[in-house]
């Protein structure tokens, strides 16, 4: 039988996307909510194969800083509502999201969760006695403290990527797969077109970067350097022993530095890893490390003791893309003219990218967001020295 011929590439377009996971998906649906449907997103392989598709997926709002707060507690509200507010599934699961730190960062818990209740999200520090009615299966030490958002849960990357490119595409946007970008052509300081492996060229005079760890390699292109770090974070997912634990929270685990979440009715899984560098995105282990793995599971035993008899389902590993302040880039590119960014986001991702897609989008059509305040994202605050801090050295609940 004849192959399927490839996807014919428009030769001009107002703006192009490179990236096709959930967060160009998002910021082509948001440019089609706003009129800018004459939209073309490239993707190198498949829709959500990079980073995307290796999250583990966790939906909460403890954060340090209010910018990342209000972006979390934006998104969770879409992914809780999905189907009215964009059309199609997130898979959101609502488990409730515990997280637990040890003495030492008590501080940096209470005032992380008086600036999230100032913003209106639903969550407080909670007891031992509190949390024996909310997750009694969970042990809290006594040189421990938590915090409890009842809202909270996981949802899904992959149906909440392909739910936004359908939306898009209903609107008339352009997705070609298997299609990666090549090259940003560009004339004195603005962008003119994209350029594809195959040597299409689509003019444009808007660009948006949303490539997860291929970003830099694709915004040096043009002269443009930004310091992201690829580092790998590895998942594991065991059977529970569901006699003794039918169910339990979502948690992040500061005191013991991982995190983990139920994973349907029966599994369980746990994110952990030194998160080492990875100096090629196409190149690094994909699989799961069983010493670091075994590590994971002790600490995930004496969280929930009930859990000492889960065994192993499987695991694989994926990228975070790093700033040196373990948040995101959302900005236009200084210097170019037309050129955005929506990259570097450290593990937090997925659980943003519905507020995130909205904001770039605004920044696109507008000059900036409606609801929130991007200007602690800005591509300069590096060179600035103006960075984000955490409560936490565990940097990915920056």
């Amino acid at each position: 039988m004849p192959s399927n011929p490839a996807p014919s590439v428009p030769s001009t377009a107002d703006a192009v996307i490179i990236g096709g996971g959930v967060m160009g998906c998002a910021i082509q649906y948001h440019l089609a909510r706003l009129g800018v449907a004459n939209t073309v997103l490239l993707e190198r392989d498949v829709l959500g194969s990079g980073s995307t598709g290796r999250s583990q997926a966790i939906c909460r709002m403890h954060y340090s800083n209010a910018v990342t707060t209000e972006l979390a507690w934006q998104s969770l509200q879409v992914f809780a509502d999905f189907d009215a507010r964009v059309g199609g599934t997130s898979g959101f699961v609502n488990t409730g999201y515990l997280v637990v730190v040890n003495e030492a960062d008590e501080a940096g818990l209470e005032r992380n969760v008086a600036m999230q209740q100032e913003l209106g999200v639903p969550t407080s520090v909670v007891s031992r006695d509190d949390l024996a009615q909310v997750a009694p299966m969970v042990t809290l030490y006594d040189d421990e403290r938590a915090a409890w958002e009842p809202n909270s849960g996981y949802a899904d990357p992959y149906q909440v990527t392909v739910s936004y490119a359908a939306r898009a595409r209903e609107a008339g946007a352009r997705i070609l797969m298997r299609t990666p970008a090549a090259g940003i052509e560009t004339q004195g300081d603005r962008v003119q077109a994209v350029v594809t492996a195959d040597g299409d060229r689509i003019a444009t005079d808007t660009v948006i970067v949303a490539a997860g760890p291929w970003s830099k390699q694709v915004l040096a292109g043009v002269g443009v350097d930004v310091p992201l770090i690829p580092v790998r974070h590895q998942i594991a997912t065991v059977a529970r022993p569901l006699e003794r634990v039918p169910n339990h929270p979502t948690v992040g685990d500061i005191s013991q530095s991982f995190s983990f979440r139920p994973d349907g009715s029966n599994f369980t899984t746990m994110g952990f890893g030194d998160d080492n560098e990875q100096s090629d995105p196409d190149v690094y282990p994909q699989g799961l490390e069983l010493s670091e793995a075994a590590i994971a599971r002790g600490k995930l035993a004496r969280r929930i003791p009930g859990m000492a008899d889960a065994y192993y389902r499987g695991g694989w590993s994926g990228l975070f893309t790093t700033t040196p302040d373990w948040h995101p880039v959302l900005d236009a590119v200084p210097g170019v003219g037309g050129l955005y960014c929506g990259i570097g986001f450290s593990g937090h991702g997925f659980k943003l990218s519905p507020a995130i897609g909205k904001a770039v989008a605004e920044l696109v059509v507008e000059g900036r967001a409606r609801d929130v305040d991007l200007t602690p994202l800005r591509f300069t605050r590096f060179a600035e020295g103006d960075l984000l801090e955490s409560s936490y050295r565990y940097r990915v609940l920056a």
